[in-house]
């Protein structure tokens, strides 16, 4: 198992918009093996978990370290992993965070808990984050060696830096505009 992978996939599913079916479909365009296994079930299953994922982003955002363990803790509870090791290649055991009866929508939750689960036992509870991008909310895993990330992709990270840029062209603009215009002096009064 790929626990950093399945941290990542549960930031992911937080930030996608999921009106139906297809957009689950659509979300899970990697795993095509998974696409006919979706039901209507898992739609509704995925917006309820995701409401319930978002304050451990949100927690760990705001260092608050004991928000973050205690609601994995209560999501861990809510919703019970069932690990398999997996034999679909002889070759290549290996285990899976869902047994073969579960649906798409269990899959992806306990991909997402026990992601995040590891996550914060080997990485720290700090290494999840909402966006700084102003129009931005969504989350992110951060995986850096120095804990630095602070957006959630590269666009929006490129975004802030033009605009930082901009501001800072503008306020030089502003400062030489303001520097070299001549200062007038009242006229003394006459009589």
């Amino acid at each position: 198992m790929d626990f950093i992978r399945y941290a990542e996939r549960s930031a992911a599913l937080v930030n996608v918009e999921l009106p139906d079916e297809a957009a689950l479909r659509e979300h899970l365009a990697d795993r095509t093996w998974l696409h006919d296994a979706v039901v209507p079930g898992d739609v509704a299953a995925l917006h309820a978990f995701r409401a319930e994922l978002r304050p451990v982003f949100e927690a760990s955002d705001a260092d608050d370290v004991p928000s973050v363990v205690r609601t994995l803790n209560d999501l861990l509870a809510m919703h019970p992993v069932t690990p398999m090791i997996s034999d679909h290649d002889p070759d290549d055991l290996h285990m899976h965070v869902a047994n073969r009866a579960a649906s798409v929508a269990e899959l992806l939750i306990g991909e997402a808990l026990m992601g995040l689960a590891t996550l914060v036992c080997d990485l720290g509870a700090t290494r999840l984050g909402i966006c700084s991008a102003a129009r931005c909310d969504h989350v992110f895993v951060d995986t850096s060696p120095n804990q630095s990330r602070r957006y959630c992709s590269d666009r929006c990270s490129s975004r802030a830096n033009v605009a930082a840029f901009r501001a800072r062209q503008r306020r030089a603009e502003q400062t030489r505009s303001g520097a070299h215009e001549p200062v007038t002096q009242p006229r003394a009064a006459t009589s």
